[in-house]
């Protein structure tokens, strides 16, 4: 009789268990698509010349950080402000930009690590290129970035 009651008690976690995993891999998975959107939005806003739109996938916070090409930028504004300076101020071009080779790690149910890559058409041909890693945190807001890597290829 114990033991069948242990069969019974070891067959039921197993069984929680499988449901569980099976619950957390679903969500992964909802998670995931939600920050691949984040990424899509931002794609399209950049590409509609919006760098309001763009920066809004960054948390607006002061902690929020940007490494590129050994320089740091810390907090959203600033953030904002180097991409206005680099992008849209007097002689500068935004281009049309494209991500792929998207990875998206989750590193919990409220933290991801994502690696990609980042392409821009300019109008005058060139084509810069390069590598980011992000790190994405839910917010009631939904998915933001709190730290940007970005490469540039030599």
């Amino acid at each position: 009789m114990k033991r069948i009651l242990l069969v019974a008690a070891l067959a039921g976690s197993l069984l929680m268990t499988i449901g569980m995993a099976a619950q957390m891999t679903e969500k992964n998975g909802e998670n995931k698509t939600a920050i691949e959107h984040v990424l899509r939005m931002q794609q399209e806003a950049w590409n509609h010349h919006d760098l309001d739109a763009f920066v809004a996938a960054y948390w607006n916070s002061p902690d929020v950080t940007f490494f590129s090409g050994g320089n740091q930028t810390a907090g959203w504004q600033a953030t904002l402000d180097r991409y206005r300076a680099r992008y849209a101020s007097p002689g500068h071009e935004m281009g049309h930009l494209e991500f792929s080779g998207l990875r998206i790690e989750m590193l919990g149910p409220e933290a991801a690590f994502v690696r990609g890559e980042w392409h821009l058409t300019m109008p005058d041909g060139k084509a810069p290129h390069g590598l980011f890693t992000l790190i994405f945190r839910k917010f009631p807001e939904g998915w933001k970035i709190v730290h940007d890597h970005t490469s540039v290829a030599e």
